[in-house]
């Protein structure tokens, strides 16, 4: 993941419950720009393969989910519910 949001500590714990995956946060969070210039690389041949460039962003911090499967799926099933009252009120 990256972004100005990753930042965010509860959020990312609440995207590792939500997908029940560790969640891995690169050191340098704004990496729009970094992906933009290491895919140019890659396709023009500075690079040759993805394995060259891993190291350029290694990894901060990573999250796991906390949650059992069944919690998230119920927390997944009542926002989807809330979601849709939502929509129901147009």
């Amino acid at each position: 993941v990256d972004g100005g949001m990753t930042i965010n500590e509860l959020m990312m714990s609440i995207q590792a419950d939500a997908i029940q995956t560790v969640v891995l946060r690169p050191k340098q969070i704004e990496t729009t720009a970094l992906g933009a210039a290491l895919a140019a690389g890659l396709a023009t041949g500075v690079w040759e393969s993805v394995e060259q460039v891993e190291h350029l962003n290694p990894t901060g911090k990573t999250f796991a989910p906390v949650i059992s499967e069944a919690e998230s799926n119920k927390r997944l099933r009542k926002w989807r519910d809330a979601v849709q009252r939502t929509l129901n009120l147009a």
